[in-house]
């Protein structure tokens, strides 16, 4: 296996979310592994994971709500791209993303809050150097194009 993405969930509680971001990995032919460690409780974990995969080509996906240390304590840690992808939470009004946009210096993860977006960008780095992931990603973004197109074509009809 060439590439791959990591998803890390903060707990178990993010499977749900995680596997609306693998859902799309798959359908852009991305390969990727499941993992729980929590930057908070169970750190040495996460450097363990790290470690596991430090001479592979991965891009790491965080899933953490509240408060998301989890990625930037990977960012801090891995020479890999982390892709942040805090799941919404009504309870606190969506406002728990800052912890995932305000981070120390030196961290360089990248924050987006929809699991079909970070799987395009999980995409999008891994096809940098793998000719028939980057057709994948060009054949989703057609097909998405082909849609709006098929629907502005549908909407011209009605009066």
């Amino acid at each position: 296996m060439d590439s791959m993405a990591i998803i890390i969930m903060g707990s178990e509680r993010d499977l749900e979310f995680s596997r609306e971001i693998a859902k799309y990995l798959k359908l852009l032919g991305v390969t990727f592994e499941f993992r729980v460690a929590s930057a908070h409780k169970t750190p040495l974990v996460v450097l363990d994971i790290l470690k596991e995969f430090e001479n592979q080509k991965v891009v790491y996906v965080t899933v953490a709500g509240r408060s998301n240390a989890l990625s930037a304590f990977i960012d801090g840690n891995t020479a890999s791209p982390v892709i942040a992808v805090p799941p919404y939470s009504e309870k606190y009004g969506g406002t728990d993303i800052y912890s995932s946009l305000r981070v120390p210096s030196g961290i360089g993860s990248v924050v987006t809050i929809e699991p079909e977006g970070a799987a395009i960008a999980v995409a999008k780095i891994l096809a940098l150097n793998d000719t028939a992931l980057l057709d994948n990603v060009k054949a989703y973004q057609d097909n998405k194009k082909q849609e709006l197109e098929r629907a502005n074509e549908s909407v011209k009809k009605l009066k």
